[in-house]
């Protein structure tokens, strides 16, 4: 069999240390103000979103480790280095928060039956720090969302941060109006609710990745058809596509090339197909070929 490896192809992530590091810096900050002032003024709603940044910024933190440890070199043990790390970060952070969806659950129940006067104005005030710097913190993971899970769902996590504390903002104004102070077990429901919604998704894709299975961004059945309609390749089975990191694909497949493919010829088929095959984020390829009329048997290149 001919054996064909593409060389290494490091992803370049614009800025995204730099990204992590402010990230962290400026929900850290504000988890403890957050949080002091929920205890203040016992606001269950605004210590549950404490709760979620301060969750955030472990997600934060456990991501900027996984990058630093994705650039390891490989060694004789881990050929691929730490690049799987990235995955299991990914994975952890999910239970995480999901962790953090069951406290609020049960203080928010809890407090449902025993409502505390808390000051609503003061609930919209600190939730109106909290939209500034979570949406300000989400650009600077903008330009980097689509390349990587982790990135993707720092971007995600805080503009729903943005967005919980915008829903705080409107309910810390109608509880100053009404005293319904049921509503803030109410509105730490909702921000369980927001949180579990945008947690199932990566829980499900970084239980999948970490199982070697196909990332959701790549389909099979395209990448099949993409290698049957090249010239000179008339079939392609055992192909295999899985995760070498959250930013990083590997693929290997067996090519069945027309008998009259020869040499340079075959070089090239290959070379155009690497080149293909990134433009699909799959960046380390390796392929087995086997000539149309050797299938059965018999010969080999």
């Amino acid at each position: 069999m001919g054996h064909d490896h593409t060389h290494h192809h490091e992803i370049v992530l614009t800025k995204v240390n730099t990204a992590f590091v402010v990230g962290i810096i400026l929900n850290l900050a504000f988890v403890v103000i957050e949080a002091m002032v929920g205890i203040l003024i016992d606001s269950l709603s605004v210590l549950s979103d404490a709760g979620h940044n301060l969750a955030d910024v472990g997600t934060l933190a456990l991501s900027l480790l996984a990058f630093k440890l994705m650039k390891v070199k490989s060694t004789n043990k881990y050929t691929y280095g730490y690049k799987k790390t990235t995955i299991l970060v990914a994975l952890f952070n999910s239970v995480l928060l999901l962790l953090t969806i069951g406290a609020i659950v049960y203080g928010a129940v809890e407090r449902v039956f025993h409502p505390q006067e808390i000051p609503g104005l003061t609930v919209s005030i600190i939730s109106g720090i909290g939209i500034v710097i979570n949406f300000s913190t989400a650009l600077f993971f903008l330009r980097n969302k689509e390349k990587d899970i982790n990135v993707k769902s720092a971007y995600l996590h805080l503009l729903a941060d943005a967005l919980v504390s915008a829903g705080l903002v409107v309910g810390g104004i109608v509880i100053y109006y009404t005293k319904l102070y049921w509503l803030d077990s109410l509105f730490s429901l909702i921000i369980a609710g927001i949180i579990l919604f945008g947690t199932w998704k990566l829980m499900k894709e970084s239980l999948r990745l970490s199982l070697d299975g196909v990332p959701s961004a790549i389909h099979l059945e395209d990448v099949i058809a993409l290698i049957k309609k090249t010239e000179g390749v008339k079939d392609v089975h055992h192909v295999h596509i899985w995760p070498l990191s959250s930013a990083e694909n590997a693929l290997t497949a067996h090519l069945v090339l027309d008998e009259t493919v020869q040499g340079e010829e075959e070089a090239h088929i290959k070379h155009k197909l690497r080149h293909l095959l990134e433009h699909q984020n799959i960046h380390h390829v390796t392929f087995e070929t086997e000539r149309e009329d050797c299938r059965d048997g018999g010969c080999s290149s």
